[in-house]
Formats: structure tokens, sequence, C-alpha cells
């Protein structure tokens, strides 16, 4: 995937053949700004939403009201979304419709079902909550008796917080199917279903994976209608732990990108992740993203360390070392603050300091935007999930095999000084 070459295309056969991959003008341009103009702008506080930093530039997905902020404060930029385009995904293809081999929320909802008829006692579909157009948010349980509550230790692995992250979706359904596909081959796999309850989520982000399909492929929030007009939550912003911290974590505009809502658990996407969390005994966490090849743990709102930053430093450690034995792909590691930037209302620091639990964003394949950015190969898929494999395997037996008692859930910090921040969080228009 590393070596994943962009293909030259022509603009106008690319909208042609694919309209809904390139940004409509309403929703905005990849754009690029030269570093020294970005920070000496402290653009990296204005809640932008930024993809990556590259020789020396900062490429940015923008608004037309950004690009129109940036040139009113004379920061030149360029525009560079026909570099960007996606790599083997011509239109329809053998794998299905226009998101090709990409799962889209009916092919999930019916590939789950399948695999519940096809392995009963072993698994079982749940309807954790529903989206804000309706759409079923669905998990897998898998488990030696899936469809009794035996308050066996559990391990939560999750996929699209946000839509254009498609490849986030695929590795945790690969690995409910491989758990169960190799529950009779495998020694070290029945051992671990017969002792636990792995529960797997593919789509967090029902509505946006299926905006991001049919309409603007860079889609990233939700599809709530905020009050002016825009539309969208972050909802990777809209955990309630320290949310609304600051303004550079998140944004308190709904136009933002990092958009934090207007509360914690705002968005019925998150309170059903919170209603499945705090019904069962998680002991450890990841939520899949792309891209980037990072591990990243708490703490995301601040670069203070963590209680257990050396726990969550050497599990992320073995997961990285784990993926790079497969076929050799690196993954960074450490806290999400120093290694990428500041978060907070996110995944991994609520259920970090809810239950104490070894929490992770994996920031998935390929390591730039380069080489793919969100538009991973569709024959990728089954590589970077094979690496991913073993990290995940090692990860449910680690939280298995480490009932620590700090892992209640009580908070490892109170939040009671995590006052929401109100107000701009971008650029001034």
């Amino acid at each position: 995937m590393r070596m994943l070459k962009l293909q030259a295309l022509l603009l106008a056969v690319v909208i042609a053949a694919f309209p809904a991959l390139l940004p409509a003008d309403d929703h905005g341009q990849v754009v690029s700004v030269a570093k020294t103009d970005f920070a000496a702008a402290g653009l990296g506080r204005k809640g932008l939403d930024l993809l990556m930093e590259k020789h020396g530039r900062v490429y940015i997905v923008a608004s037309p009201g950004e690009m129109a902020a940036l040139a009113a404060r004379r920061i030149a930029y360029t525009v560079e979304t026909t570099r960007f385009l996606p790599t083997g995904q011509q239109g329809s293809s053998a794998g299905g419709g226009i998101n090709g081999a990409y799962h889209s929320t009916l092919e999930v909802e019916t590939e789950l079902r399948t695999l519940e008829r096809d392995h009963p006692g072993l698994a079982k579909v749940t309807e954790v909550g529903e989206s804000l157009e309706k759409r079923k948010i669905y998990a897998l349980k898998i488990s030696d008796n899936a469809s009794q509550d035996e308050n066996e230790p559990a391990v939560l692995f999750m996929g699209c917080h946000h839509a254009r992250e498609w490849i986030s979706v695929e590795v945790p359904f690969l690995f409910g199917k491989y758990l169960l596909e190799n529950y009779d081959l495998n020694q070290d796999v029945r051992d671990l279903v017969d002792g636990s309850e792995i529960w797997i989520v593919p789509i967090v982000n029902p509505d946006g994976l299926e905006y991001s399909i049919h309409v603007y492929r860079y889609w990233r929030k939700n599809r709530r209608a905020n009050t002016d007009g825009t539309y969208g939550v972050d909802i990777n912003r809209n955990y309630g732990y320290r949310w609304g911290y600051d303004n550079a974590g998140s944004s308190g505009l709904p136009g933002s990108e990092v958009y934090r809502g207007t509360g914690p658990f705002s968005e019925p996407e998150t309170a059903a992740v919170r209603g499945l969390f705090m019904a069962r005994d998680f002991r450890a966490m990841v939520s899949f993203h792309s891209y980037s090849q990072t591990i990243l743990f708490p703490w995301g709102y601040t670069v203070d360390p963590a209680p257990l930053e050396a726990e969550l430093n050497a599990v992320a450690g073995t997961m990285s070392g784990l993926i790079a034995a497969v076929r050799g792909t690196a993954y960074s590691y450490g806290q999400a603050s120093r290694l990428l930037y500041t978060t907070n209302g996110d995944t991994a620091d609520w259920t970090h300091s809810i239950a104490g639990a070894p929490s992770f964003t994996i920031e998935l394949p390929p390591v730039d935007i380069d080489h793919g950015g969100f538009f991973n190969d569709e024959a990728a898929i089954g590589a970077i999930f094979e690496e991913n494999l073993p990290a995940m395997l090692y990860l449910a037996r680690y939280a298995v095999d480490h009932p620590l008692p700090r892992r209640k859930r009580t908070p490892v910090r109170e939040d009671r000084s995590a006052a929401p921040v109100i107000g701009s969080g971008k650029i001034v228009k």
C-alpha cells in the first residue's frame, strides 16, 4: 500500500467518471498552505480540517468561506484537489457499486446477519442505537454463548466515526469474520472467544458514510442539521470527557469540520456507543480511523501524560511491532496530543477515563496523502487487515488476561474542571 502511486487523470474525465469524488463548490477543496504561513497565522488553533503536513506545506480541506478568509488575510494557498484522486476505484467494480469492495451500511448489515446465521451460538447482531436519519447502528457480539449475558471481560473494536474513512469499516468487520471462521480451526481463537466477549461496531456513523459514498467523498461528520444552515457534528469530538475543553482540540462553530456539537453526547451515534460501553465490562477499546499509520493513546486533550501512560505506551509499542512483523509496515505510536494534534471530546479519552481500559485510536494506512490518503486502493483492504490482525488478537488477549482492580467503572480523573469553552475556534470571516 505504501508503494501505491497516484494515477494522473484529466479533470474532465474524473468529473465525468467520478461525480461524487471531487468536492462540490459548497463543500470545499483540498488546499495547501506554506507551513511558515500556517504557523504565523495560528491556523493550527482554528478548527480547520487538517489532512497532513509534508515538504513544508500543510494540507487542509477548506470550505469556500475558509478559502475566502485565507485570501482576506493574505495567506497564499494552492488548490490541490485534483492531485489527490482515488486509485483502484474505477466506477463500479467486481466488489460492488460506486464504493467498490468497500461496504455500504446495507452491505454491512447483510454481512453481519449472514455471520449470525452461519455461526449460531457464536455470533449475535444487536441494534445498539439509531442515527439521526434513522439508520440502525449495529454491533456484532462474538462469544461462546453470544445470546447469553455471562458477564465476561469484553473488548470493543469500532470503525467509521468519520465518514470518509472507508477502510476503518473494513478492518473491524474482517476481524469479526476471522474470529468466527477460525473458531473451529485455531485453538488460540477458540480460547479467546470462549473466555470473552468481542464486540464489533463497524459503522458508528452510518449517515455520514452513505453521504460520503453517494454525494461527497470527503464528508467527515454526521448529518446533523445545524441551526446556522450547515450540516454535521464531528462525533469524535462529541464524547463526554473534557468535551469543549478548548477551541484547539474541537470547535464551537457548526461549520467547522471538528464541530463538537451543542453538548457532550448530543448526537445519537455517540449516545449509542455510550450505552453499549457502560453496560459491559470493556477492558480495551480500539477506534479505527485513517490515515497516517499511527497508534494513538490518551490523553488527546492535553500534552500531560495519562496516569497509565507507561502501560498504554507498552501495549501500543507491542501492537506496532506485531504489525511491522507481518510485512514491514511501520506504525508510529505515542500519546495522541504529542504525536498528532490535540483533540477533546474524543472516543479514546472518554473510554479510558471512564473504565481505565487501554484505549487506542489506530490510524490505518496509507502513511500520507501522496500514497492515497482517504482513497485506499480497494485491492489493499485484505493486506491492511492482515497487518492489523496480530495486534488485534494481542490486545484482546491482553485485556482478558489483565483484570486489574483499577479497571472499574469510575473515572480515572474527575471531569469537574472541564467547563465548555464557547466561542470562535476558527478563522474569523
